[in-house]
């Protein structure tokens, strides 16, 4: 530091905005606060606009997903149609109508997909996190781990809490991923590209009320549809609406050193599926469907590169560190607390980035090309190698929420300190 950059007044914090674009968390559309609609909270039989019926929006939203439809809903409010002095605000945004009737509602809607808001739209930053990745990476079962590492650690190390945006959501996270993996060993059925997932809707909620709280939507697309241009065209919203990119990529979708791995885990014919997307297809196909209409058709949004099933590296760690160092930390759990370790970071990151660059140059000079603001990670889900389906021991997951911290530091959340 020169002697007069001591003096150079520091970088001052923007200004807070009276209110930010909401990005819906279950149909990843985009719009203003006054586009909202509302929920009546209550119906009439003698009036025809307040009378229970069908919600087409919202059962078109639910159709799209396999969920039952829903009858005798009660009516949609439109702002537009309601005198201004019956308009109610918090922090500057619309939050309440009281309608003719004189009854108040504050359950805000999707101009959409007319799905309920979390009472914090408009107020906070609408921040969307999103998995993507080929078919066969992994994506559910790194999802199922990431969230129980956030609700049940994580959280714990940032004075904050990983809270479902529902009962629903809770219910069915627990059900049908994470009493299967934690409590019985069993490996999750890949995602069908014909049966659409619900978005899992989450929020990280610091105990420091002057820290909005992080809505967290893993949408997970199924991998077949990463490499499909109309599948993609129906479900790339959700990406380029996002704030952060978790972006999975398998050692095994990597030609080079496929073979390698097969080999050394004394492979039987027909174990293994031999047909894999390549990690640069994923990122084409991407760049057809939003990243080519970006300014200088590059995306600023911050994607972590995810190698994912670390622990299958152990049989490549051995051949003189021409992959990954034999006493590499990529083995090693670490957990940050407070802040993003920059020094564990930046080491994880510079031997991946190194990795990936010697086994597959054409993906990451393709990541290089269209994305802006990248960090490169190894994560281990389940801390071991399934057999049959099925993990023997205690399922331990290793660095699987270093990407999500480190999105977390990029987004303004956290800060980054240098050492432990």
């Amino acid at each position: 530091m020169s002697f007069f950059s001591r003096f150079m007044k520091k970088n001052q914090p923007q200004p807070r905005p009276l209110f930010y674009d909401i990005v819906c968390p279950y149909c990843f559309t985009k719009f203003q606060p006054e586009e909202v609609v509302f929920r009546a909270m209550h119906s009439r039989e003698d009036d025809e606009n307040y009378a229970l019926g069908e919600d087409d929006a919202l059962n078109k939203y639910r159709e799209r997903f396999g969920l039952d439809t829903v009858d005798d809903m009660e009516a949609i409010l439109n702002p537009a149609d309601i005198p201004e002095e019956y308009h109610h605000y918090t922090d500057h945004v619309l939050t309440g109508l009281t309608d003719r009737y004189g009854v108040l509602t504050r359950r805000r809607l999707c101009p959409a997909c007319h799905n309920e808001l979390p009472v914090t739209a408009g107020k906070v930053p609408s921040n969307i996190i999103s998995i993507i990745g080929a078919s066969q990476v992994g994506k559910s079962v790194y999802m199922t781990s990431l969230i129980h590492t956030l609700q049940h650690t994580t959280a714990g190390h940032f004075d904050a809490a990983c809270m479902p945006l529902n009962a629903e959501i809770s219910r069915k996270f627990r059900t049908l991923y994470e009493e299967p993996l934690f409590e019985r060993g069993d490996l999750l059925a890949s995602t069908q590209k014909e049966k659409m997932q619900e978005p899992f809707i989450f929020q990280f909620v610091f105990k420091d009320e002057s820290k909005p709280p992080l809505t967290l939507v893993f949408f997970d697309v199924a991998g077949e549809g990463m490499v499909d241009q109309d599948y993609l065209g129906l479900h790339g919203q959700h990406i380029k609406n996002s704030a952060g990119i978790l972006f999975m990529v398998d050692p095994l979708q990597i030609r080079s050193i496929r073979e390698k791995i097969r080999i050394n885990y004394g492979d039987k014919p027909g174990e293994w599926v031999s047909q894999y997307d390549e990690p640069r297809d994923v990122v084409l196909t991407m760049f057809g469907d939003f990243i080519a209409y970006q300014e200088k058709s590059k995306t600023s949004i911050p994607t972590a590169v995810v190698l994912t099933k670390s622990d299958m590296l152990h049989s490549l760690k051995d051949e003189d560190g021409d992959y990954i160092k034999s006493n590499s930390n990529v083995f090693n759990n670490y957990v940050h607390r407070k802040t993003l370790n920059l020094d564990e970071y930046h080491n994880i990151d510079g031997e991946i980035r190194r990795f990936i660059e010697k086994v597959d140059r054409p993906f990451k000079d393709t990541m290089d090309v269209y994305f802006a603001n990248t960090g490169y990670f190894a994560v281990s889900a389940l801390g071991s190698n399934p057999v049959n389906q099925r993990i023997e021991g205690v399922v331990s997951p290793i660095r699987v929420d270093e990407p999500f911290i480190w999105l977390l530091h990029k987004l303004n959340y956290i800060e980054g300190s240098d050492g432990p």
